[in-house]
């Protein structure tokens, strides 16, 4: 588990070892690492998983924390019945998400929000072959709501969130951070590599499911929905970056608590 030692570990090493500090500073400093460690570990933390499809960025969070309770939104019924097969003690709601993010954003310790990308890729701007459609501007509904609310000391919303999509045919119409081919719009900042994990080449034939089933670790055969298997296969999100991005802001978080605590 990622818990607060690994954060705080170097730190309570050299207060031990400094023979500066006195026995008191190193009594008390110790009995903080573990109050903070015990809380770290046994606060439930409430995670909204918006178009959630099959799990992708999901998969490797309890890795990072064990104790987490997730809800998970999404539209497709076959989807959301995989999903729940995969992860058994998530909370399923076959939903709107957009919606139901309104409704609920308060409720929630983090958001990851995967809203769909068809109208925004680069395929749709440029093939002529694609039929012509206005981009879904829910996506920039979700993005501004959730910046606003996450303003200010009395902001709405105090936890962290993310919005995936990927780069665009256009010049977005606001500024997210770009990572290989896609776009994440947070209120902090991510590492400059997710994953070191090499994807599948799209449009490599009868076997790029089977690749993607390996990538993915999960067998995208088992979908009998309407959306093509191939589909399904190519939007879940790399795994190690989903664990990555988590990971990433549970550290800011808990690097935050420690400033704020005082030893004396």
């Amino acid at each position: 588990m990622f818990g607060l030692a690994v954060a705080v570990s170097h730190l309570r090493e050299e207060v031990n070892s400094n023979i500066a500090y006195n026995a008191l500073y190193k009594v008390r400093f110790n009995a903080l690492y573990t109050l903070l460690y015990a809380y770290d570990k046994d606060t439930k933390m409430k995670i909204l998983n918006l178009y959630a499809c099959l799990g992708g960025n999901r998969y490797k969070w309890n890795e990072v924390k064990e104790d987490i309770e997730v809800t998970a939104v999404e539209l497709d019924p076959e989807a959301a019945r995989l999903y729940q097969e995969r992860f058994p003690n998530d909370k399923v709601i076959v939903a709107d998400a957009h919606q139901y993010l309104l409704d609920h954003y308060k409720e929630f310790d983090f958001i990851w929000a995967s809203p769909p990308c068809p109208t925004h890729s680069r395929a749709r701007g440029y093939n002529t072959r694609v039929e012509t459609k206005y981009p879904d501007m829910k996506l920039y509904e979700e993005i501004i709501m959730l910046q606003t609310v996450s303003k200010g000391e009395d902001a709405r919303f105090k936890g962290g969130f993310v919005i995936e999509n990927v780069i665009p045919y256009y010049t977005p119409l606001i500024v997210g951070q770009q990572r290989h081919r896609h776009l994440y719009w947070c209120n902090f900042k991510l590492p400059g590599n997710l994953s070191d994990r090499k994807a599948p080449k799209i449009g490599a034939g009868e076997n790029e499911v089977k690749q993607w089933c390996k990538f993915h670790d999960f067998d995208f055969y088992k979908y009998k929905g309407e959306q093509p298997v191939q589909k399904m296969a190519r939007n879940l999100v790399d795994y190690e970056a989903g664990r990555t991005i988590f990971e990433t802001y549970l550290g800011i978080q808990r690097s935050k608590d420690i400033k704020q605590t005082t030893l004396f």
